[in-house]
Protein backbone atom coordinates (compact mmCIF):
# COMPACT_ATOMS: atom_id res chain seq x y z
CA UNK A 1 0.00 0.00 0.00
CA UNK A 2 2.81 2.42 0.87
CA UNK A 3 4.57 1.85 -2.45
CA UNK A 4 1.40 2.78 -4.36
CA UNK A 5 1.13 6.07 -2.44
CA UNK A 6 4.81 6.86 -2.98
CA UNK A 7 4.44 6.08 -6.70
CA UNK A 8 1.44 8.45 -6.91
CA UNK A 9 3.31 11.23 -5.12
CA UNK A 10 6.34 10.80 -7.38
CA UNK A 11 4.12 10.89 -10.47
CA UNK A 12 2.52 14.16 -9.35
CA UNK A 13 5.99 15.58 -8.63
CA UNK A 14 7.12 14.53 -12.13
CA UNK A 15 4.14 16.30 -13.72
CA UNK A 16 4.82 19.44 -11.66
CA UNK A 17 8.51 19.43 -12.59
CA UNK A 18 7.64 18.98 -16.27
CA UNK A 19 5.18 21.87 -16.12
CA UNK A 20 7.76 24.08 -14.45
CA UNK A 21 10.32 23.18 -17.12
CA UNK A 22 7.89 24.03 -19.92
CA UNK A 23 6.99 27.34 -18.24
CA UNK A 24 10.67 28.24 -17.84
CA UNK A 25 11.41 27.33 -21.48
CA UNK A 26 8.51 29.43 -22.75
CA UNK A 27 9.50 32.42 -20.62
CA UNK A 28 13.21 32.19 -21.51
CA UNK A 29 13.28 31.24 -25.18
CA UNK A 30 10.12 32.44 -26.96
CA UNK A 31 8.86 35.82 -28.15
CA UNK A 32 5.84 35.39 -25.87
CA UNK A 33 8.09 35.23 -22.83
CA UNK A 34 9.97 38.32 -23.99
CA UNK A 35 6.70 40.20 -24.47
CA UNK A 36 5.48 39.21 -21.00
CA UNK A 37 8.77 40.30 -19.38
CA UNK A 38 8.63 43.64 -21.22
CA UNK A 39 5.04 44.21 -20.10
CA UNK A 40 5.99 43.50 -16.48
CA UNK A 41 8.99 45.85 -16.72
CA UNK A 42 6.86 48.63 -18.24
CA UNK A 43 4.32 48.32 -15.43
CA UNK A 44 7.07 48.42 -12.79
CA UNK A 45 8.65 51.50 -14.39
CA UNK A 46 5.26 53.25 -14.64
CA UNK A 47 4.54 52.58 -10.94
CA UNK A 48 7.97 53.98 -10.02
CA UNK A 49 7.41 57.07 -12.19
CA UNK A 50 4.11 57.80 -10.43
CA UNK A 51 6.00 58.13 -7.14
CA UNK A 52 8.20 60.99 -8.39
CA UNK A 53 6.91 64.54 -8.12
CA UNK A 54 8.48 66.81 -10.77
CA UNK A 55 8.86 69.60 -8.20
CA UNK A 56 9.62 67.86 -4.90
CA UNK A 57 11.25 64.62 -6.06
CA UNK A 58 10.55 61.01 -5.13
CA UNK A 59 8.18 59.97 -2.34
CA UNK A 60 7.19 56.63 -0.84
CA UNK A 61 3.82 55.27 -1.93
CA UNK A 62 2.35 55.53 1.56
CA UNK A 63 3.20 59.26 1.70
CA UNK A 64 1.13 60.23 -1.33
CA UNK A 65 -2.29 61.84 -0.86
CA UNK A 66 -5.19 60.37 -2.84
CA UNK A 67 -7.67 62.96 -4.09
CA UNK A 68 -11.42 62.39 -4.52
CA UNK A 69 -11.01 61.72 -8.25
CA UNK A 70 -8.44 58.95 -7.57
CA UNK A 71 -5.34 60.90 -8.57
CA UNK A 72 -2.34 60.77 -6.23
CA UNK A 73 -0.46 63.94 -5.27
CA UNK A 74 2.72 64.37 -3.25
CA UNK A 75 2.11 65.70 0.27
CA UNK A 76 4.08 68.90 -0.35
CA UNK A 77 2.03 69.80 -3.44
CA UNK A 78 -1.15 69.00 -1.49
CA UNK A 79 -0.13 71.36 1.32
CA UNK A 80 0.83 74.13 -1.10
CA UNK A 81 -2.37 73.81 -3.14
CA UNK A 82 -5.03 73.33 -0.49
CA UNK A 83 -3.56 74.95 2.61
CA UNK A 84 -1.77 77.89 1.04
Amino acid sequence: MGSIIIEGVLFVALIAAGGALVYWAVMAFTPTGLRLRQTRNRARIARAAELVCPIHGPHAEDQLVRLANGQRVCPDCYKETFHG
